[in-house]
């Protein structure tokens, strides 16, 4: 039996931290903070990341490099600048395809359209190796660090592109994906999602269990965001390996359907696997004004749940994600967002309820994530500074912000190398 992180340790150590002064503490913060290996599991992209053709005119060019070029500080919360500035060393770069109907046609479309973005990932590390490399193992992922290199990730949100097709998994771990999720917002082939309600399966489809066997046998770890309850606890308990949640809250800090509740945590647990806290605000803390003003604006912008996909572009959804984001700063003028403390509320709730070695984090950047205080990669120390305040010594960190999931990767890569049953 696992035993839950011990609340007396945080209690004393921060009545000892208390005899430093903030910028003490801030600095033996930022200290271990450059020494950890800092994991972010979900960072959404275009497929037009790290482009090989630049418009002619000038403006337009540099319009574009700000919103697609990693190499400079511009419009993205992640690009190699900001990371380098807020020491955000790794992130799972996703591959994510909105849900559409559930037919050949889609399948083919949405196969596509992932290809694409395994396109961009590979094309951003062929053309700027000499500051990022790929990560396709956790020891890949430390020697990179080690040599001081960015690492990017591949994690697929949304296991609809595979279709009916189960060799499409090995297909997508040959490119180097790591994780696949079952759903996004909208019940797949292969399972129900957190929305709607109404379930189609009843949890997994025949075809997800399967899936779930794929993954295991060729090593990509199952994730379980956006899976409706039932969904999540199935796939928990069908995986012959621990699971993750990419991006999720706990739901007894905020009551979402996107977080996950204490049973589930401690499925979780038991299983061995890992759930990354979610920096997205609406996720994070409850605001029902602010949570209203964020879906009218969705609804205008045709995003988010119950936005028609089937006959929208990748490039025209695209550029409706763009609208939206740059649409939120008035939001968040008018209705301020979650901050750290908040974000760090869920981590502790996890730390309680399951321990210490079951929580990581996953912002969700550029696909919605970013909290007062931690609005891009260059901020990431802020998280670092609230643990430490909230008592958590480096080691526990170092857990957080990687070794958890580096822990998990490497039983899904065990289990894959070991004979079949």
């Amino acid at each position: 039996m696992r035993v839950p992180f011990a609340v007396p340790f945080l209690v004393a150590a921060m009545a000892s931290a208390q005899s430093e002064s903030a910028a003490e503490r801030n600095a033996r913060a930022d200290a271990i903070h450059a020494r950890v290996l800092t994991l972010d599991t979900h960072k959404d992209i275009d497929p037009k990341l790290a482009p090989d053709d630049l418009p002619a005119d000038p403006k337009t060019r540099e319009e574009f490099r700000a919103r697609f070029d990693p190499t400079v500080r511009g419009k993205q919360q992640v690009d190699f600048v900001k990371m380098r500035e807020g020491a955000y060393d790794c992130a799972f770069f996703i591959v994510y395809v909105g849900q559409q109907k559930l037919t050949d046609a889609g399948y083919a479309r949405a196969l596509a359209e992932a290809n694409a973005k395994f396109d961009a990932i590979e094309r951003m590390a062929r053309k700027h190796g000499d500051t990022i490399g790929l990560g396709t193992s956790p020891d890949a992922v430390e020697q990179l660090h080690r040599a001081g290199k960015l690492i990017a990730c591949i994690g697929i949100e949304n296991g609809y592109p595979m279709g009916n097709d189960l060799a499409n998994i090995a297909r997508f771990h040959a490119r180097g994906a790591r994780y696949m999720s079952i759903t996004h917002n909208g019940h797949t082939q292969l399972g129900d999602s957190h929305t709607p309600a109404e379930g189609m399966h009843g949890g997994l489809s025949e075809l997800g269990r399967q899936a779930i066997a794929e993954m295991n046998r060729v090593g990509i770890m199952v994730d379980v965001s956006h899976a409706a309850k039932t969904t999540m606890l199935q796939a928990v308990a069908a995986s012959e390996a621990p699971v993750i949640a990419s991006h999720s809250g706990a739901r007894a800090v905020n009551d979402h359907t996107r977080n996950l509740d204490d049973e589930q945590l401690r499925a979780m647990a038991a299983k061995g696997g890992v759930v990354q806290c979610v920096a997205l605000a609406d996720f994070v803390k409850a605001d029902k004004a602010r949570s209203e003003a964020v879906q009218r604006w969705q609804a205008e912008c045709g995003v988010g749940r119950g936005a028609a996909n089937d006959e929208v572009t990748e490039a025209e959804r695209e550029e409706r994600w763009l609208k939206f984001r740059e649409g939120m700063p008035a939001i968040d003028a008018r209705f301020p967002k979650a901050n750290v403390a908040d974000f760090v509320n869920h981590i502790d709730h996890v730390v309680k309820t399951v321990g210490i070695d079951h929580v990581g984090i996953g912002s969700d950047f550029d696909g919605g994530g970013g909290i007062s205080g931690w609005q891009d990669a260059s901020e990431s120390r802020n998280v670092t500074r609230e643990l430490v305040r909230r008592g958590y010594d480096e080691a526990q960190i170092g857990k957080i912000w990687s070794g958890n999931l580096l822990r998990v990767w490497r039983a899904v890569e065990q289990r894959a190398a070991a004979p079949r049953r």
